[in-house]
């Protein structure tokens, strides 16, 4: 196993001459063999760890100059759009958000002053897909850069980089760690240049993980695939059951056949995971809530992508930053159910969710 390394700083032979390592921000041997990890899972050639999810966000954002624009995904992480409205507008950067479905939304806003494409697929909540390609495509041969956010699919599911994708970021507190005891973020990229770069943003800004995180998320990616095969496997049997209940409305999941975004899932993922929303029939948000207080395997909780299935109102929890009138705009109504479907028994979790249903 590699060791916890739960030290500040390293003795030097002389001053500035140290054996790699001179003070815990910058470098510490724990994260250095996560961060090796991270890159070896995503087909990448270098990772860097942060505290958290939002805080490799934060980086991302941090390579840009005021007066740069990006575009983003319309549906997206509710913590992201908080990030880019509340922080990074007031410093001068233009942020444009697009339905990604079709790519060729996303033409018509790129001129000179674009920076980046952000992009996550599958969406958090909705499940839609974005062509991780035709967006690369759009930016190849540009300055422009492509970040996606992977954290609904897990490097078992999609590799982005494969697809021309210049960064990829997951919130590793999902599936990377996988059993809810840690907070950590991490970006993979290919191009030496900008790993430097990213790499100053770490270690000036200071947003690093510590040793002991390093350890826990280290363990967690030796168990994903097994994880994500039980996930995948409890998730199929879940959405199917849902959309066969009398009493649920509509389904979200990028397993169906008739989902708008299934053949581009079939594509660039392997499976089509875990993750999935719901509506019901009785489309109140009253009902949404009786149902979320009821489960008794499903925990109600935020989070996603441990071992445990939890349940979530995207409305007042996740997605909570979003206005209302931009959530309902993009589809996320207050009724709106998401599930993480966890690894336990797949018939006893049916059991909880038609008990709660009623």
């Amino acid at each position: 196993m590699i060791p916890i390394y739960q030290t500040s700083t390293y003795v030097q032979a002389a001053p500035g001459q140290h054996k790699g390592y001179e003070y815990a921000r910058s470098q510490n041997p724990t994260r250095k063999a996560l961060e090796e990890a991270y890159a070896i899972i995503e087909n990448g050639q270098f990772g860097l760890a942060f505290s958290s999810g939002v805080a490799a966000t934060d980086a991302v954002i941090k390579l840009l100059q005021p007066g740069d624009e990006v575009i983003a995904a319309s549906d997206m992480y509710g913590g992201t759009y908080r990030l880019f409205t509340k922080i990074f507008e007031k410093f001068g950067i233009k942020f444009h958000y697009v339905n990604m479905q079709d790519v060729k939304n996303i033409k018509p806003l790129i001129n000179s002053h674009t920076k980046l494409i952000w992009t996550e697929t599958p969406t958090n909540p909705l499940m839609n897909i974005t062509d991780i390609a035709a967006v690369a495509a759009l930016a190849k041969g540009t300055e422009i850069l492509v970040c996606v956010d992977n954290t609904f699919a897990s490097p078992y599911l999609q590799n982005p980089l494969d697809f021309g994708a210049d960064i990829v970021l997951h919130s590793a507190t999902k599936y990377l760690g996988g059993h809810s005891d840690v907070i950590q973020g991490c970006l993979v990229m290919n191009n030496a240049e900008l790993r430097e770069k990213l790499y100053f943003i770490q270690k000036s800004c200071g947003a690093v993980p510590g040793p002991m995180d390093c350890f826990l998320v280290l363990r967690g990616i030796k168990t994903l695939h097994v994880r994500m095969k039980q996930h995948c496997e409890n998730g199929s049997i879940i959405a199917r059951w849902l959309r066969n209940h009398p009493k649920v409305g509509k389904v979200y999941w990028c397993g169906f056949e008739d989902h708008p975004g299934y053949q581009v899932a079939k594509k660039q993922m392997r499976d089509f995971g875990g993750m999935m929303s719901f509506t019901l029939k009785d489309d109140s948000e009253e009902t949404a809530r009786k149902l979320l207080s009821s489960t008794k395997l499903f925990s109600l909780a935020e989070s996603l992508g441990g071992v445990e299935s939890l349940i979530n109102h995207p409305a007042s929890m996740t997605h909570a930053s979003i206005p209302r009138e931009e959530r309902i705009k993009n589809g996320l109504t207050d009724s709106l159910i998401r599930l993480s479907v966890g690894i336990e028994d797949a018939d006893d979790l049916i059991e909880d969710l038609n008990q709660a249903i009623g």
